[in-house]
């Protein structure tokens, strides 16, 4: 399901379909809860849900995977056709409706969330060892 998410650009209703999708097929896998109390069987709420599974999110793998895609991206280089495409401006000028979030945005959301938000994120991946702490960083963050 995840194929190719190192390129998503998520829009905020995509991301709640992923979330709901995530919490139906665990709620299929751990399956109902018998209550105690009035002996009736019921779903399991998210908090439980996240109680019973211990690995990470689908946002989690999602931004982890995209942080192990970026450092690829960065070392490329300007003559690259996918370092072109993936950073790339349009020479269009976009519609006056609300732009649309691009690939980068996303990286620059994702170093936010990890208190890394000014740096330039190029230079930032030419270092490995950063850089995997700011993947594993990612990974550990609590995604509601």
């Amino acid at each position: 399901m995840l194929y190719g998410c190192e390129t998503w650009s998520l829009t905020l209703r995509e991301e709640r379909r992923l979330r709901v999708f995530e919490s139906r097929v665990l709620r299929r896998i751990f399956g109902p809860k018998r209550d105690k109390v009035a002996g009736e069987w019921r779903k399991l709420h998210n908090e439980e849900l996240n109680d019973l599974y211990c690995s990470p999110n689908i946002f989690q793998v999602i931004k982890s995977r995209r942080m192990r895609w970026v450092r690829h991206v960065a070392r490329m280089g300007e003559r690259r056709s996918v370092y072109r495409v993936l950073l790339g401006k349009p020479e269009r000028k976009r519609p006056l409706e609300k732009p649309r979030h691009r690939w980068e945005d996303n990286i620059k959301m994702d170093l936010q969330e990890v208190r890394c938000g000014g740096m330039d994120w190029i230079e930032l991946a030419q270092d490995r060892d950063r850089w995997w702490a700011l993947v594993n960083a990612v990974m550990n963050l609590h995604i509601p």
